[in-house]
């Protein structure tokens, strides 16, 4: 993958400063460390980092057609482009390279706006037509590859791959977005198209952006959707196995398609276990595996991965990171992110894939998305439960079934836990929302620890109003287990797993990640499944399992669901580094004005002086709170380097954008000023 940005000034007898698109694309250089591209003509600007992968030599961006009317930069794969540039060939186009850049190109010109239907990949496309004078922006189906824009207030539209690359440019400003940084705090994500800065608009996936100089316009090319509750087609079990193995084969043989070697991720849960599996056993491939594990045995899941490296016989690589690896590294994280997070799982994947990066692999397949749409999330369970529990709700022993998936928590004698907690909203099983409602009022929580004006300030109403308009209508007739999953898939794999757990920490050591289970092929029949094929009872990912027995031994097929977490306030203890003292500081506190300095005093004495650890909620709130405090001064203090001319300057002395601000940003040398009185 790659990294795109551009300038559209609504002004033709305008040129485009090219030192202002060189500045946007240096912001990310990680993402491209071996070739940079620009294309600039009077009011249009685009410009690109690349990561050679297909072609090196001959895949350089932007590209254009023959007449230099159609121009194109691109992030991300297109995994059937020789079947596209074949059928392209046999319509009269020729082609000058062999790269899939080019594809798009021909793609464009036979078939308009709807070319993006016919790509099999990950993507995000800025294509300028000429003779329109028109920039379309694409997006991949489920936005696996990230992509944002904003208009500055004279009018100039301006896009990129990531946030801080638009912030380069000195008509932008940066600005948090206080609604959505309390959708943060509330379902973990902002709701798309927005993000945590006022002004920044995420584009969504499946959708396409046309541009002119003035107007902006929207469609969507795809959409997740599922049958009807009552209209599924009830094919047996053989019948869904069958095709699911033709496609999961299909889509890791396209996704082995490079000019460099391809590795995988071996977490040790069944997902990536499948795909390295279908790699080493079908594809006859030597496979480099790599992994990440803990010193604390309580997210440690190494005995799962030896077992499947000793099964498959791979290659195997791993980091082991522990409470102050995760701490060191959380400032860098925040600024790859570019959003607060309460939870600091990508960081030992950033650790991970600086491993992958050592090794000189550019490539790695991951198992993300089958948990999502094959029913692999105890919150899937957690709402069969419920709404099973709902139908009698004075049962004492319905209520017990939650100690199966959670068997962590305990069971006190009387179940008051769970009665106290779980029955929230018990038997609001009308509402599309259902599965989600106990998460969403956990998180939100959290919210307590701001300062009184934005408490006070805080609407959940709001957030559910913006929810509904961002649902499809359609989501009232679905299944409930096809409702969670919509949510899973929308917001939190979208916003989250593929953003901050994926793409950012890949591609901040320029490492691509492919996934074959996000093929648009299986997410179609996947949908198409009936319910008791993904969930059988509580039996999770049961027609993936049913599928690939026998590629996979018992201890890993057969193994407890257990998620992928990383410890939190251990990491940020004093005992461990002192990057929480320097961010949770009354100065720093009262530097931002975001939080109440006397809640996180508290807090952060809880957390260091508490042997029994603490509980769910804090160990959130410790999170976001740094998390928040680091993006604070990542992007919006004045301790940063300016983010306008001064940036041009930076990177042109430096090579790189990212290196001044992290430099001055690290736990280790992190210099909160006291906020003066004359300040806002």
């Amino acid at each position: 993958m790659c990294g795109i940005a551009g300038i559209f000034h609504p002004d033709p007898s305008v040129t485009v400063d090219i030192h202002h698109l060189q500045s946007m694309t240096r912001a990310f250089d990680y993402r491209g460390p071996d070739d940079e591209g620009f294309f600039v003509e009077n009011n249009i600007g685009l410009g690109q980092r690349r990561l050679s992968i297909i072609d090196l030599t001959g895949g350089k961006q932007p590209m254009c057609n023959e007449d230099g009317s159609i121009w194109v930069v691109f992030n991300g794969e297109i995994f059937n482009y020789l079947e596209l540039m074949d059928y392209l060939k046999s319509k009269g186009h020729h082609f000058s390279s062999r790269s899939d850049t080019e594809v798009l190109v021909h793609l464009y010109e036979e078939y308009g706006e709807n070319f993006a239907t016919h790509l099999n990949g990950q993507f995000a496309i800025a294509l300028w037509d000429k003779r329109k004078r028109t920039l379309i922006l694409v997006r991949d189906r489920v936005g696996i590859c990230p992509l944002y824009y904003t208009r500055s207030k004279d009018r100039v539209f301006l896009f990129g791959s990531e946030i801080k690359s638009i912030f380069c440019h000195p008509a932008v400003h940066p600005e948090l977005d206080f609604t959505g940084l309390e959708q943060v705090f509330t379902l973990w994500v902002p709701v798309p198209p927005r993000t945590v800065f006022k002004g920044i608009t995420e584009l969504k996936p499946g959708h396409l952006l046309k541009v002119t100089a003035e107007t902006e316009q929207i469609s969507c090319y795809w959409k997740l959707s599922f049958p009807h509750r009552d209209q599924y087609d009830q094919k047996p079990l053989e019948y869904y196995k069958k095709q699911l193995q033709e496609l999961l084969y299909d889509a890791v043989r396209l996704r082995l398609r490079s000019d460099v070697t391809v590795a995988a991720y071996l977490s040790g849960g069944l997902d990536s276990s499948v795909v390295s599996a279908l790699v080493k056993k079908y594809h006859n491939r030597d496979l480099i595996t790599f992994s990440v594990s803990f010193n604390d045995s309580a997210f440690d899941e190494r005995n799962f991965q030896n077992a499947m490296v000793e099964f498959l016989k791979t290659d195997h690589r791993n980091v082991e990171v522990n409470y102050q690896n995760i701490g060191e590294e959380y400032s860098e994280v925040i600024w790859h992110c570019e959003t607060p997070l309460i939870r600091t799982a990508p960081a030992p994947l950033f650790a991970l894939s600086r491993l992958v990066y050592d090794n000189h692999i550019k490539v790695v397949l991951t198992g993300e998305g089958a948990d999502e749409f094959f029913g692999g999330y105890n919150i899937f369970k957690e709402n069969r439960i419920r709404r099973f529990w709902a139908k009698f709700p004075s049962s004492r022993f319905r209520p017990a079934l939650l100690s199966r998936i959670y068997p962590y928590i305990g069971v006190d004698k009387d179940n008051r836990f769970w009665q106290n907690f779980f029955k929230r909203q018990l038997t609001d099983t009308a509402n599309p929302f259902y599965s989600h409602l106990i998460r969403w009022f956990n998180t939100s929580r959290i919210k307590r620890f701001f300062a009184q004006k934005y408490r006070s300030a805080f609407n959940m109403q709001n957030i559910y109003e913006e929810l509904v308009a961002f649902a499809d209508p359609q989501i009232v007739n679905w299944d409930p287990l096809c409702q969670a999953q919509y949510l899973e898939i929308t917001l939190f794999m979208s916003g989250y797993l593929l953003s901050s757990q994926g793409d950012r920490m890949m591609m901040a050591h320029s490492v691509e990640g492919r996934f074959p289970f996000l093929d648009h092929r299986i997410i179609e029949f996947a949908s198409s499944i009936p319910p008791q094929f993904k969930l059988n009872l509580l039996n999770e990912k049961y027609l993936l399992k049913k599928a690939f027995t026998e590629l996979i031994p018992p201890e890993v097929l057969n193994r407890s669901k257990q998620p992928y977490r990383a410890p939190i306030s251990q990491c940020f203890s004093e005992k461990t580094n002192n990057l929480s003292s320097m961010v949770l500081s009354d100065d720093a506190l009262e530097c931002s004005g975001l939080f109440d300095i006397d809640s996180v005093r508290l807090l952060r004495q809880k957390a260091n002086s508490s042997a029994a650890g603490l509980s769910e909620v804090d160990e959130m709130a410790v999170a976001g709170i740094v998390s928040t405090q680091l993006l604070y001064h990542h992007f919006i203090a004045e301790l940063v380097p300016s983010l306008g001319s001064d940036k041009i300057r930076l990177s042109n002395e430096t090579g790189t954008a990212k290196g001044p601000i992290i430099n001055t940003l690290t736990n280790r040398s992190l210099s909160i000023p006291v906020k003066s009185s004359d300040q806002g």
